[in-house]
């Protein structure tokens, strides 16, 4: 699941993709520098290997994370191998926009788009109230599988979730509204702009970026006896009280917390 934020202060730091790119350009610098003094003359492919080489080893120095790896490998090379090809222009400008619709700011969060598994929805069937009503809430709501799932295996309860890249927010409100899910709303917003008071439980599926301040918001804002529900990714410091686990492709646990 994905969502845009305007996270807190302590969060702010250099986009992960701004520091891969400027890798990306120590590279080309050095490695450029190197060819130069040393009188090689690299083919643009050689060139490109070596470039991709160096910032994948920067990347690994400066601790970003593993998968930056092979992007900050391949990206060069691709970008040579592509720019050797006839591909239209129009044909990058529409993979851009396509791209920003899809992922908006997760330069900026640092939380793609994960999309929850069907066994991940049916484990969390088993942790809802199933004789009386209660609210619930996706925090980064996707393209709106967990709410209909559960919508439809628990008419009793309310579902609400929030997403903020513009594709998926579409896709789940013409999914809830044309499916017929009258107990579903989907908004475009952000989850730190969310009273969570007014929910019994909160489910997430981000990244371990946000997870400490959403712990905080958590503590903070739910009601004595609501549920915070993480897929994949657990609070640093905070133990779950109980983990769920599932038989899916990634082998995925649910951290539950009860307040």
């Amino acid at each position: 699941m994905s969502d845009s934020v305007a996270q807190p202060q302590r969060m702010r730091k250099i986009p992960p993709v701004a520091l891969a790119l400027l890798l990306q350009l120590l590279a080309f610098v050095l490695v450029t520098l190197a060819a130069n003094l040393l009188t090689l003359t690299l083919s643009p492919y050689t060139f490109a290997i070596a470039c991709g080489a160096l910032a994948a080893t920067f990347s690994h120095l400066t601790k970003q994370a593993r998968w930056w790896l092979p992007i900050q490998l391949l990206f060069v090379p691709a970008l040579a191998i592509t720019l050797n090809t006839n591909i239209p222009p129009i044909v990058f400008l529409f993979a851009f926009l396509l791209m920003l619709l899809l992922y908006w700011s997760t330069f900026r969060t640092q939380v793609p788009l994960y999309l929850s598994s069907n066994k991940v929805w049916q484990a969390l069937e088993t942790q809802l109230p199933v004789d009386q009503p209660f609210s619930f809430i996706d925090l980064g709501s996707g393209i709106g599988g967990v709410l209909t799932h559960l919508s439809r295996t628990h008419p009793q309860g309310t579902f609400h979730g929030v997403e903020t890249a513009p594709l998926p927010f579409a896709w789940s409100w013409l999914r809830i509204k044309f499916g017929g899910y009258r107990n579903c709303h989907v908004y475009w917003r952000s989850l730190w702009d969310c009273d969570l008071a007014q929910y019994d439980v909160a489910f997430a599926y981000l990244s371990p970026v946000p997870m400490a301040a959403l712990w905080e918001k958590v503590q903070k804002e739910m009601h004595p006896g609501s549920l915070f529900i993480s897929n994949t990714f657990t609070v640093a410091d905070h133990p779950p009280q109980k983990i769920l686990q599932t038989d899916d492709l990634h082998h995925s646990e649910l951290y539950l917390w009860r307040k």
